[in-house]
């Protein structure tokens, strides 16, 4: 009778996981510097540009901080985030059968690296383990933290090109590019379709709203209309 494997060493799901997301950090690194750009154009510091990185560590929240912070009350900025960022909640629901059993220590720091890019790796190899008790928090830890550095370095350089560039240069075209080339990929299916498409049409239609209230608007009924017609058959 064979002898049962041993599970992988936590250092070598550690690498393994820096190495599922390397692929992925080509694309973070110019979003990265594109927001370190926007940051110092957009009249944040570079010392809280950088630090908003570490301790956010949001692309999309970050990129529509430079995009809110000049025009639109604080309230309005934290609101609009916190509706962008509910994917988080299902992201987070939908890891918890992996990672229930562990140490509210492991939780908190894998929670802290949960990110679209990340999620996407380790989801995929989860869900290939056919104990899903089983799965490793070292490979989450790998792959959470290869962004985590990729996006900080790339931070610093966009920081230290904004500095450098002139003023009259507009940079804030490359942030819809940026979101475009992020979403239309992963476009897949009704219900993300819906809530692109509305949310694009009410944002353009909205534009004119005080505070930058369309931005809200739209991602509100972006998610209803993606929601409903996601969930018809």
């Amino acid at each position: 009778m064979a002898e049962p494997t041993a599970p992988p060493s936590l250092r070598a799901e550690f690498w393994r996981g820096v190495r599922a997301e390397f692929p992925l950090l080509i694309g973070v690194a110019p979003f990265g510097m594109i927001y370190g750009v926007l940051a110092l154009a957009a009249g944040i510091p570079a010392s809280a540009a950088q630090a908003m990185s570490a301790v956010v560590f949001a692309g999309s929240a970050q990129l529509i901080t430079t995009q809110l912070y000049t025009a639109t009350p604080l309230l309005l900025t934290v609101l609009t985030i916190f509706v962008v960022n509910l994917r988080h909640l299902l992201y987070s629901a939908s890891l918890a059968p992996y990672l229930q059993k562990l140490r509210p220590g492991w939780k908190f720091l894998l929670a802290y690296l949960l990110t679209d890019e990340a999620y996407a790796v380790v989801i995929a190899d989860y869900q290939r383990n056919e104990h899903p008790q089983a799965a490793s928090p070292g490979f989450f830890l790998g792959a959470g933290l290869a962004l985590w550095a990729t996006w900080q370095a790339s931070t610093a350089v966009g920081v230290f090109l904004g500095a450098n560039l002139p003023q009259n240069w507009s940079l804030d075209f490359t942030l819809a590019l940026t979101f475009i080339a992020i979403i239309v990929p992963t476009l897949k299916d009704r219900g993300l379709l819906a809530a692109a498409v509305v949310a694009s049409l009410v944002a353009i239609l909205s534009a004119g709203l005080p505070y930058k209230l369309g931005l809200l608007l739209a991602a509100l009924l972006g998610i209803l209309s993606g929601t409903w017609l996601g969930e018809e058959k």
